[in-house]
């Protein structure tokens, strides 16, 4: 199956956002991939944290968004619609039950438009080195919940697909969880990881992540100087189940296309039934 990850440098305006996904999708689709996915905030970097609640929609109607009361989604919609692709919309802020916060999450979209299946990012985001400090609780209210969503491809292959969105990498235990029911084919984990902590652990953590759960990663990123001043890692990556690097962009707005090998995956876990010989949890 052919996967994208569309790497973005999003900005403080939403239209402007909005437009370059749509042409990156469009892009993707064009190149043949079947399941594509938007970076975290891809619809918005705001020159303040505070930036994304003046533009929280509310949780729109799984088959029929409205585009008057929740336009982002509804374009998402069209746009997987149109393409006729798998779409996982990045992050979006909805609006949540706390007036001063919102939910971070991750819309997927079906090649008929509908939505279907939804995940709020759990793991809030803090760091202070004594230039840059991020506190993401003071904006998010966490999700508490792991998802995952069944997708056929179109050679009839379903493939279990497990989310999570950036800061979520550093918490294995989300991942196990999501291997409950059945272990996850693929990892999307849409992310603006900072430069600072990208440089040190973004590659790191997500070939961890394949190797531990022997799946395939896909990890679209925003990549690049922000007008806020914030400067995100980029790296938009696709790994294969035996932790090898398919594909990667360093930074800038582009397309990272890979083809995920299901064939290869069961070969590995067959080798090495490692998922089998869990004790703990």
């Amino acid at each position: 199956m052919k996967v994208a990850a569309l790497q973005m440098v999003s900005t403080p305006r939403v239209d402007e956002n909005l437009a370059q996904a749509e042409a990156l999708i469009a892009q993707a689709a064009q190149a043949g991939a079947e399941l594509l996915a938007l970076p975290e905030y891809f619809c918005l970097m705001g020159l303040r944290d505070a930036d994304k609640l003046r533009i929280a929609e509310p949780l729109a109607d799984a088959h029929a968004p409205d585009p008057q009361v929740s336009p982002m989604q509804a374009r998402l919609a069209a746009a997987a619609k149109q393409h006729g692709v798998w779409l996982i919309g990045g992050t979006l802020p909805l609006v949540s039950d706390t007036a001063d916060r919102v939910y971070n999450s991750v819309l997927v979209f079906n090649p008929d438009g509908a939505r279907v299946a939804r995940y709020d990012k759990i793991h809030l985001f803090c760091f202070d080195d004594g230039e840059r400090r991020y506190d993401e609780a003071a904006t998010l209210t966490p999700g508490h919940e792991a998802v995952a969503f069944e997708m056929p491809d179109r050679q009839g292959q379903s493939w279990r697909i497990g989310l999570g969105v950036c800061y979520d990498l550093r918490f294995p235990e989300l991942f196990r969880a999501l291997t409950k029911a059945a272990p996850c084919d693929l990892l999307v984990l849409p992310a603006a990881f900072t430069h600072t902590t990208g440089l040190a652990h973004w590659e790191l953590l997500l070939r961890a992540r394949a190797v531990e759960n022997l799946c395939h990663v896909l990890a679209p990123a925003q990549g690049g100087l922000h007008e806020s001043g914030r400067r995100t890692f980029g790296h938009s990556l696709a790994i294969g189940p035996w932790g090898e690097v398919l594909a990667v962009q360093a930074e800038g707005p582009g397309v990272v296309l890979a083809d995920l090998d299901r064939a290869r995956q069961n070969m590995v876990r067959s080798q090495l039934p490692a998922l089998t010989h869990r004790v703990m949890g």
